[in-house]
């Protein structure tokens, strides 16, 4: 593997950890919070876990948008609900980037006699571990060999296993182009872990490795590749985020007229670029026949080893098949 840092490599071939900064976490709570986020969430929310006799809790995260009342993204998020929905509350993970937008969303359309919410960010942390060693790694560091290594590699994405009431959670990511988990915990005992995983031999990676396995993986981020001006649909992630048989959550009629009546007028696309400079974010695209009118933009690239090219996540106009960048004529699939 060519051209490769020493993170990226660890979470092909061994063992990275990623410190996951970007990310914030916030609590909703109360008298009947899964009744009121049902009508914000785009998607269904989390069933409650399942306890086993030895302490061991599992359950299935599950990936949102929230919109405004145009279908606009305010943020995206997954959620989780670790034990009882009145007490523990459903935790929503989520970027930094949309963090204070949905807050003051939440704090307009919450009724606090049926919701609260807090943003918990200081009082939690998060890890993600990748590699063909993370599983076994998190079933000796994590769980004390109390949850085995083929439970924990088992996982389907957003499924979770926790040990204890204030255990580490654990739970599958396909968020990047290799095996990998995110660990929610105390922040303390976040902390402590990634120590014992760096003495275990973990290689720490940087957030540029991160986000070459995401481009590789064809996932778009928040802050990133979506925004606030952003449709779920134009960005893909509906099929993932969106449950098309649930009542009424703010921006629903949009997406259902887009669904039923209409369409978008860009769709993001991983594209394959060849051996070119790698483009900034933001750089237009435009037809290989030398039109002067842009068919779409950039919104993330990189130089990926495991493909001996540059990749980038782009939004195109629908119907465009082929654009050029440089003197390539790249593919449009």
């Amino acid at each position: 593997m060519t051209n490769s840092s020493a993170g990226y490599r660890a979470a092909r071939e061994g063992l990275a950890l990623f410190r996951r900064q970007d990310r914030s976490r916030v609590r909703v709570f109360g008298r009947a919070p899964r009744q009121m986020l049902n009508g914000i969430l785009t998607g269904t929310l989390p069933e409650p876990p399942e306890a086993r006799d030895d302490g061991v809790a599992s359950g299935v995260a599950r990936y949102h948008a929230v919109l405004t009342p145009k279908g606009r993204m305010i943020t995206d998020a997954w959620v989780y609900l670790p034990g009882d929905e009145e007490s523990d509350g459903f935790l929503l993970d989520l970027p930094k980037t949309g963090t204070e937008p949905l807050l003051r969303h939440l704090g307009k359309v919450l009724p606090p006699r049926f919701a609260r919410h807090e943003d918990v960010t200081q009082l939690t942390g998060m890890l993600a571990v990748a590699g063909p060693e993370a599983a076994s790694a998190l079933s000796r560091l994590a769980f004390g060999l109390r949850v085995d290594r083929d439970t924990i590699a088992a996982l389907e994405e957003g499924a979770w296993v926790r040990l204890g009431a204030d255990g580490f959670m654990a739970a599958r990511t396909r968020e990047i182009d290799a095996e990998a988990f995110l660990v929610i915990g105390p922040a303390d005992a976040v902390a402590s872990l990634a120590a014992r995983l760096v003495d275990a031999g973990a290689v720490e990676a940087t957030p540029g490795d991160w986000g070459i396995l995401r481009i590789e993986a064809g996932r778009p981020a928040f802050g990133v590749d979506m925004t606030d001006a952003t449709i779920p649909v134009e960005a893909g992630i509906h099929e993932r985020a969106i449950d098309y048989d649930k009542g009424c959550y703010t921006g629903q009629e949009v997406i259902i007229r887009i669904r039923d009546r209409g369409h978008v007028n860009r769709h993001l696309r991983r594209l394959v670029l060849g051996d070119v400079a790698v483009p900034s974010p933001g750089t237009e695209l435009f037809p290989p026949d030398g039109g002067d009118r842009a068919v779409g933009w950039i919104t993330s690239a990189a130089r990926s080893p495991k493909e001996g090219s540059v990749i980038a996540l782009a939004y195109v106009r629908r119907g465009t098949d082929r654009v050029a960048v440089e003197s390539n004529e790249i593919e449009v699939s």
